[in-house]
């Protein structure tokens, strides 16, 4: 029996991503075989030990699990059709950037050749790899993960979300538009701070206390959207849209680009003139769950 603290795993798909995948398993001590389209991207790796397998079907018949993590799910289909590829029996790993429901075409198409499949996300840049610090998502079928977790951990903190193979890329574009949103919030501060001579590094420490404050009102927000009850225990949502307009008044005094925060305004303005003006801050929640204003063509 394959002791999994060494199984054998296969890595097809060697851009930055995959290479950092591929080398942890081997730090990890697993038996790593890969593939690349350009067979030169393995180089550094074969050096370290891993195999090149001469084509995508080697590879996966080499492994009981095979990550892939390729341009996008359309090469991923390209790839296993067009080498034709045994998948009966085989694990797949996909990490791919891709759609919820591209996830689940593809979980059904492996399924329908035979192989077990799990869907996933990394939120995570390459060099982090391999450390706590890479949260590693993964959905699916709970049996075929637990299979092959321990194996999975070796890329970083592995989470399974659930049955559903499309809720790894559902939480990666949530985690993209909290990032962007934080992001784009800390330059919107930024560019108006910097009119009065504040640098972005001065900046930023006050920014990351108010980042954290915001991170803790969370699960008490996450209570009333789940509950679909906003009582105004801080502000209500009158309160925050004046300071909204403040915020757009001052940028505009400075000379400041005002376009996000046109836009929190005319957010809370719809949910205002649909008489949410006295409840919480949350009570956007049925904004966001629309497709597009009322009136969008």
């Amino acid at each position: 029996m394959t002791n999994p603290t060494t199984a054998p795993v296969t890595v097809v798909g060697l851009g930055l991503m995959g290479r950092a995948l591929a080398a942890a398993f081997l730090k990890a001590g697993h038996p790593t075989t890969v593939w690349n389209r350009s067979a030169a991207k393995a180089d550094a790796l074969v050096a370290q030990g891993a195999r090149l397998a001469p084509s995508v079907a080697a590879a996966i018949g080499a492994s009981p699990l095979t990550i892939l993590c390729v341009t996008d799910y359309r090469a991923v289909r390209e790839l296993l059709d067009a080498d034709g590829a045994g998948l009966a029996g085989a694990t797949l790993v996909n990490l791919t950037s891709g759609s919820s429901a591209q996830a689940r075409e593809t979980a059904r198409w492996a399924e329908q050749h035979g192989a077990r499949y799990l869907d996933g996300a990394l939120m995570a840049v390459p060099p982090v790899i391999g450390t706590a610090e890479a949260l590693v998502l993964q959905s699916g079928p709970p049996e075929h993960f637990e299979a092959h977790r321990t194996t999975l951990e070796a890329l970083g903190t592995v989470t399974h979300l659930g049955s559903d193979p499309g809720l790894g890329s559902l939480y990666d574009v949530a985690g993209l538009a909290m990032m962007w949103s934080v992001l784009n919030a800390w330059l919107q501060g930024t560019a108006l701070l910097r009119t009065a001579g504040v640098d972005a590094t001065t900046f930023a420490s006050f920014a990351r206390q108010m980042a954290a404050g915001v991170a803790d009102w969370l699960p008490g927000y996450a209570e009333q959207v789940d509950a679909g009850a906003f009582p105004a225990e801080v502000a209500t949502l009158e309160t925050d849209a004046r300071a909204m307009t403040h915020l757009i008044e001052e940028s505009e005094a400075v000379g400041v680009n005002a376009e996000l925060p046109r836009l929190f305004k005319v957010l809370a303005d719809r949910a205002i003139a649909a008489g949410h003006g006295g409840e919480q801050y949350p009570v956007l929640i049925e904004e966001f769950s629309r497709p597009g204003p009322p009136d969008a063509g």
